[in-house]
């Protein structure tokens, strides 16, 4: 079974084609791999054979045939020419896979990073509000529950009058 914990190969082509895979960008936000994402679940190699497994952020999610598309020619120039691309939907994506650079290079790119975890044990916590990639501030509001993509909501600050997407926790 897959956890939420990247799988990272033993073997040199293993590492080798992880690390290609790893490589390829999110084409909806191309700050983002889709390690940084948590998209890429494991990468296995037999024989001539390379087998990558993505999960996508959502069941729908329209970016994964391309994702599956920019994996198989990302490894095809590196000289892996047998690349099966398998998607996955359990276990589900949770923002809890991303990673902490991941989410910097969200806040950087203008996009508030989720904030807290998506599966907690006991009490749930409430966000009381979502900073501002652009000033920081926490006097903002939701303006649309869907932004530029499903995974994404439309959000304005209140102090600078900028809009900005917030990266849904799920």
């Amino acid at each position: 079974m897959v956890t939420g914990t990247l799988r990272r190969a033993q073997r040199p082509e293993q590492e080798r084609a992880w690390e290609v895979a790893a490589s390829v960008c999110d084409p909806e936000v191309p700050v983002l791999t889709i390690e940084d994402l948590g998209v890429l679940r494991d990468v296995a190699v037999s024989g001539d054979r390379v087998t990558v497994t993505i999960t996508p952020t959502y069941s729908g999610c329209p970016a994964m045939d391309t994702i599956r598309d920019d994996v198989v020619l990302a490894l095809a120039h590196a000289g892996f020419d047998d690349v099966d691309v398998k998607t996955t939907l359990s276990p589900a994506w949770t923002t809890d896979w991303m990673t902490d650079a991941g989410k910097q290079k969200l806040a950087a790119y203008g996009i508030a990073p989720p904030t807290g975890r998506a599966r907690v044990s006991g009490p749930i916590t409430v966000s009381l509000g979502v900073k501002c990639p652009h000033c920081g501030s926490l006097n903002t509001r939701e303006v649309s529950r869907f932004g530029s993509t499903s995974c994404k909501a439309l959000y304005e600050c209140r102090a600078c009058l900028e809009p900005f997407d917030f990266f849904k926790v799920h």
